[in-house]
């Protein structure tokens, strides 16, 4: 797969180098020359650019790339790059940067923007998961379809604790990702049986999350 970022800074850095170890081609565009340095991430290609400009996109050659990430530290300029990506290059995937949570509202498809990250958002995330057992979080959404991304830690009072997936009468459209155990990463099977403190990762509509909630962590009135 080939991914273009635009913003080398530790952000677009971090990225590139996960892509790379897992056998991707990555290029980074920053405008700052001091951001723009081989060394940081001499696997990558580099381009000294403004990644707003058409003509720089052009010598990215960004038509050719499957992915491109918008994770400069300007959401005005995360957006202008989303959308240049989707209606100049038709890319298939957008990813933008969200700085300013203030801002959250404007990252979606009329922007050319398929996924929206926020830092602020993915940091509540984060904290909420670490303490709040049985509750649903909302990690991120896709913003087109509606979709989101969302993880329920099992409480031991749950109904289906000991029981295998099949059992689990899941809402429509929704699909579960992964099991976290421990330090475990689970493929989700039919037959896996549920423990008390699995974290599920599920991809799900945002019309059945209180759906998908009462049925991993239903309250006390229909646990009696």
């Amino acid at each position: 797969m080939r991914v273009v970022i635009a913003g080398a800074g530790s952000v677009g850095r971090s990225i590139a180098r996960e892509l790379l170890g897992n056998g991707h081609q990555v290029l980074l565009i920053d405008k700052d020359a001091d951001d723009v340095q081989a060394s940081r991430v001499p696997e990558a290609s580099w381009l000294l650019a403004d990644a707003c400009e058409l003509a720089a996109l052009e010598e990215a050659r960004l038509e050719e790339s499957d992915v491109c990430v918008a994770a400069t530290g300007d959401d005005k300029a995360n957006l202008v790059l989303s959308l240049l990506a989707k209606t100049e290059f038709g890319v298939p995937r957008t990813v933008a940067r969200v700085n300013n949570p203030k801002n959250e509202w404007m990252f979606d498809e009329s922007w050319g923007v398929d996924v929206a990250v926020s830092t602020p958002r993915l940091m509540t995330a984060l904290i909420e998961e670490a303490v709040s057992i049985g509750d649903l979080v909302r990690i991120f959404e896709f913003q087109q379809g509606r979709a989101s991304m969302v993880e329920i830690t099992l409480d031991e009072r749950t109904p289906w604790v000991g029981k295998p997936l099949r059992e689990v009468p899941l809402p429509r459209e929704t699909v579960l990702t992964a099991i976290l155990r421990g330090e475990r990463v689970i493929t989700p099977s039919p037959d896996e049986p549920l423990e008390a403190g699995d974290e599920l990762l599920f991809v799900t509509h945002g019309d059945v999350e209180q759906e998908l909630q009462d049925v991993l962590a239903p309250d006390e009135d229909a646990r009696s």
